[in-house]
C-alpha cells in the first residue's frame, strides 16, 4: 500500500521555530529530516544545556529501555522532566511514546519513563519485529484522508486517563495515538512513511506555545 506524502511547500508552518530531536538512540535522523522539510530549524539534542533554546522537542522511536538508561547516564532525564512540567511541546513516537507515559507496563527491571501523558502503555504489544504491520487509520484531527501507519515492535496505549485524549484507535479499539496539552504521542512511525501530517500538527502546537 502506498503511503501518503504531504508536500512540504504546501504546509503552513510559522518561520523561526526551533525544534530539537533527542539523539541518544533510535531514528532521530528521520525525524530531523521531516521537520527540516516542513521549515523548522532542527537541533540534535544529547546534552541538557541543548534544551534551553528549544521551542519543541521530538523523542524518536528506538529502544525505550536503552533510551531511558542513556538519558539518566547523560544527565538528561531530570531536565527533560522539568521541560515537560514547564509546558515544552514534545512529540514521542513508539519508544518516545513510552518515555512520555506516566505508567509503563512490562518494562524491564528498573526502567523509568519521563511521564507527562496520563496513560499506561505496554511495550512490544504486537510482538517481535517480524510481527510488524501497516494499516490505515482514521484520525479526524488530521483531516478526512486516512493516515498510513507503520507499527514496528510498537507499544499500545492500554489506559487513557482523564487528562489525555485518544486521537486514533485500531479496529479492535486499542489506542495508538494520544495527546494531552502540549504533549503528543503515537505508537507508529510517521517519520518513515513520508506522512507529514503528525509533524505538522505537532509544529502547530509548538507555534501556539511560542505565541503564548
Amino acid at each position: 500500500m502506498l503511503s501518503v506524502r504531504a508536500r512540504p511547500a504546501e504546509t503552513a508552518v510559522p518561520a523561526g521555530l526551533r525544534v530539537g530531536v533527542l539523539a541518544l538512540q533510535g531514528d532521530f535522523r528521520e525525524h530531523a529530516q521531516v521537520l527540516r522539510e516542513l521549515g523548522a530549524s532542527v537541533d540534535l539534542v544529547r546534552r541538557s544545556e541543548e534544551l534551553a533554546p528549544l521551542d519543541g522537542l521530538v523523542i524518536p522511536g528506538g529502544e525505550s529501555s536503552v533510551m531511558d538508561k542513556l538519558a539518566r547516564t547523560f544527565g538528561l532525564a531530570e531536565p527533560l522532566r522539568a521541560a515537560i512540567r514547564g509546558g515544552l511541546p514534545i512529540y514521542g513516537t513508539c519508544a518516545g511514546l513510552i518515555m512520555l507515559a506516566d505508567t509503563v507496563l512490562d518494562g524491564i527491571t528498573g526502567q523509568q519513563s519521563l511521564g507527562g501523558l496520563d496513560i499506561a502503555v505496554r511495550r512490544n504489544a504486537f510482538g517481535s519485529q517480524t510481527a510488524s504491520f501497516e494499516t490505515d487509520l482514521d484520525i479526524p484531527a488530521l483531516g478526512k484522508q486516512p493516515v498510513h501507519a507503520v507499527f514496528i515492535r510498537a507499544p499500545v496505549v492500554e489506559t487513557v486517563g482523564p487528562r489525555a485524549t485518544a486521537l486514533a484507535t485500531l479496529d479492535d479499539g486499542r489506542c495508538v495515538a494520544v495527546e494531552q496539552g502540549n504533549l503528543l504521542g503515537t505508537s507508529f512511525h510517521p517519520e518513515i512513511t513520508g506522512e507529514y501530517r503528525f509533524h505538522r500538527y505537532f509544529l502547530q502546537k509548538v507555534a501556539a506555545a511560542v505565541r503564548r
